[in-house]
């Protein structure tokens, strides 16, 4: 693309000092004549370029002049100046910054590339909210970040999952952001890796003792690690149903439970077979109720045993109002 080829015409003239038109034309695999048009182009853009006549002559760039940005390609360039989430970029307090950032980084390519970085921009948003905008950045954020940062040890206040709370010492090495939430990734007794969800941190003190992260830590490789481990101990509980055609776009939008549809499978009244994944069975009781008559559990059998006694419940709670 035209673009790369133009980096590259600054690179060679940056390292070869001057160099003439066939040679630029051999090395690029391209005709002399694009590259005087490369060279009109580079001159009309602001890009200090001289040509040199006569037996020794050639293409250079003006005395002392150096690009800022070299070797970038095309798609490196869209890859570095793709948005990142404003929404994670607000809860780090780097929202402004970002913006700043970014319009040092166009000032400082050269200004036939500032259109097409313009443009990345708006071809490309990337947002992690969630529809009804759950806010998961809690008042101890800031704590936790300065704490990172300094290496600080935390006294951290945090409510589990069955509604109980304690403290514990810990040493913070990382803030990861999965989807819209975020984590805190610690030492606790200097051995063991904890993962907090910050929204359940309910205090955080940091303390005048600082620590040493480990040497050999590196928070993409231990979150990827985690994250794995943690989805094979997950409990899974697999469902067989057939499903009326009208409910199966709901299905297939959500994509959390619904693990294949046999769509080849023409059941009599037109019910379609699907196979559903679940945590647990209470869970799958629950979700299989809300379709009301849409949905015939095929196995497991006792499933069926279940959802009728829950669905009894609900008849008998109704009449008793």
């Amino acid at each position: 693309m035209r673009g790369d080829r133009l980096l590259s015409i600054l690179i060679q003239l940056q390292a070869y000092g001057q160099i003439t038109a066939k040679e630029l034309a051999e090395r690029l695999e391209v005709s002399e004549r694009t590259i005087y048009r490369d060279m009109e182009a580079l001159s009309s853009s602001g890009i200090p370029v001289v040509a040199e006549r006569g037996q020794n002559g050639g293409w250079s760039l003006l005395e002392n002049y150096r690009t800022t940005l070299t070797g970038l390609t095309e798609e490196e360039m869209r890859a570095l100046f793709i948005s990142t989430s404003p929404h994670l970029l607000e809860d780090l307090g780097l929202s402004k910054t970002s913006k700043n950032a970014r319009s040092k980084l166009i000032a400082s390519i050269p200004s036939i590339y500032h259109k097409n970085a313009e443009e990345i921009w708006n071809c490309i948003h990337i947002d992690t909210s969630g529809w009804r905008n759950r806010q998961e950045k809690n008042a101890y954020f800031d704590v936790l970040k300065q704490a990172i940062w300094n290496c600080n040890q935390l006294l951290l206040g945090y409510e589990r999952l069955d509604g109980s709370s304690g403290h514990q010492l810990v040493n913070p090495l990382g803030l990861v952001a999965k989807g819209s939430k975020w984590y805190l990734v610690a030492l606790k007794n200097e051995d063991a890796f904890r993962n907090y969800r910050v929204s359940r941190i309910t205090s955080a003190e940091i303390l005048d003792v600082q620590f040493s992260r480990p040497k050999d830590f590196h928070l993409a490789s231990y979150w990827e690690t985690s994250t794995k481990a943690f989805m094979d101990t997950l409990p899974t509980y697999e469902v067989c149903v057939d499903v009326d055609p009208s409910i199966l776009p709901r299905l297939a939008f959500t994509n959390r439970f619904m693990k294949k549809i046999e769509t080849k499978s023409n059941k009599k009244g037109g019910w379609i077979r699907v196979k559903l994944t679940f945590d647990t069975k209470d869970e799958a009781v629950g979700y299989i109720l809300s379709f009301a008559d849409k949905i015939k559990v095929v196995e497991p059998v006792d499933l069926s045993d279940q959802i009728i006694h829950q669905a009894k419940a609900i008849i008998s709670l109704s009449k008793s109002k």
